[in-house]
C-alpha cells in the first residue's frame, strides 16, 4: 500500500484528490550570505500565506508539494505551521540545492553521509519537525553537473533505492538531464523515479520526449507565469499526451510564496490559476476529463507517494 508523507501524517490511495506538484510556501532568494530565512517571523507567514491556502482548498485543491530544499531557506517548521493553521497538507524534500548555494557542511561530506542524512529525513523527520520527507529535491546547473552535484545525486539515488522515494531536480537543459539520468542509472536507481522539474523551459520538444521514452516524469510547472502561453501549455500537453506519455506528466504553476529577504514576503500569487482558468481551457481544446484527472490527481500521487 502506497502512502503519501505531508505535514499532517501520511494519507493513502483515495484520501487526496487534486494535488500540485510543485509551489512554494516559503523559500528565500535573498544573498545566500544574509541568511534570511532564519530570522524569519512564523505567525507572520502564517498570516500572509493562509488566505492562499485556503483559496487553494475552495478552488478544489487537496494537498500541494513545497518544493524549497536545503540551500534556499527551507524551514519546515514553518512549513507545518501554515499546513496546521488551515489543516491542508503539504508535502516536503529533503535534498540539497545546486551550487553555489550547496552549504558547506554538504561540500564536506561523504556520499555515505549524505545518503544517511536523507535516508533519516525520509524515515523518521526533518529536524525537530517530527514530519517525514516525502521526496528528495536537487539542482544542477545548466553548464552541467559539477563534481559536488555529482556527489549529492549519487547519494540521492541510494536514498532513493533504499526507501522508494522519488527524486525531482530543477535542471533547465535536456542535456543536463539527460547525464542526470545516466549517473542514476548508474548508481542503480530507475529513470520513472525521476522528475524533470521545469521540462518547459527546455525550447527542444524532442528532448521531452527522449527522457519519457527513458521513462522520467515531465513537469509543467510555470502554468499562469508570463514566460509561457496558456495555448502554450495546451500545446504540449496535447502533444504529449498523443505521444502516449501522459501517465508521466505533472502540472503546477511554481506560486507562492513568503520570501523572508522582503518585507512581508515580498509579492505573493495565488495557486487557483490552474483549476479556475486553465482546466477549462484545456477542456475547451478538447482535453477529456479522465485525462484531466490522470494529470491533477493521479499522476501527482504516484509520483510522489512510496
Amino acid at each position: 500500500m502506497s502512502v503519501l508523507e505531508t505535514t499532517l501524517g501520511h494519507y493513502r490511495a483515495g484520501d487526496l484528490g487534486i494535488i500540485l506538484p510543485h509551489e512554494h510556501i516559503f523559500v528565500d532568494l535573498g544573498p545566500i550570505e544574509a541568511e534570511s530565512y532564519r530570522a524569519a517571523d512564523r505567525d507572520e507567514v502564517i498570516e500572509v500565506m493562509l488566505p492562499y491556502i485556503q483559496a487553494a482548498r475552495v478552488a478544489g485543491v487537496t494537498a500541494l508539494v513545497e518544493c524549497t530544499p536545503t540551500g534556499v531557506g527551507r524551514r519546515v517548521d514553518i512549513v507545518k505551521a501554515v499546513s496546521e493553521a488551515a489543516n491542508f497538507p503539504a508535502v516536503v524534500a529533503t535534498g540539497i540545492y545546486r551550487e553555489p548555494w550547496v552549504p558547506a557542511w554538504a561540500q564536506a561530506a561523504s556520499e555515505a553521509e549524505l545518503t544517511a542524512w536523507m535516508v533519516r529525513e525520509l524515515t523518521e523527520g526533518i529536524e525537530e519537525t517530527g514530519v517525514r520527507a516525502a521526496w528528495i529535491k536537487l539542482s544542477a546547473g545548466d553548464d552541467g553537473i559539477t563534481p559536488v552535484e555529482a556527489k549529492i545525486l549519487r547519494a540521492a539515488a541510494e536514498a532513493g533505492r533504499q526507501t522508494g522515494a522519488v527524486i525531482g531536480s530543477h535542471t533547465i537543459r535536456g542535456r543536463v538531464v539527460r547525464d542526470q539520468l545516466d549517473i542514476l542509472e548508474g548508481a542503480g536507481y530507475r529513470a520513472d523515479r525521476f522528475i524533470w522539474i521545469h521540462t518547459q523551459a527546455e525550447p527542444d520538444f524532442a528532448l521531452h520526449l527522449e527522457m519519457a521514452r527513458r521513462g522520467a516524469w515531465l513537469e509543467y510547472d510555470a502554468i499562469g507565469s508570463d514566460a509561457f502561453s496558456d495555448a502554450w501549455f495546451v500545446e504540449h500537453i496535447q502533444r504529449v499526451v498523443e505521444a502516449g506519455f501522459g501517465g508521466q506528466l505533472l502540472l503546477s504553476h511554481d506560486r507562492g510564496w513568503y520570501d523572508p529577504s522582503k518585507p512581508r514576503g515580498g509579492t505573493q500569487l495565488p495557486y487557483t490559476y490552474l483549476l479556475e482558468s486553465f482546466l477549462p481551457k484545456l477542456r475547451a481544446a478538447g482535453v477529456e476529463d479522465a485525462t484531466i484527472e490522470l494529470l491533477t490527481v493521479h499522476n501527482p500521487w504516484r509520483a510522489f507517494a512510496r
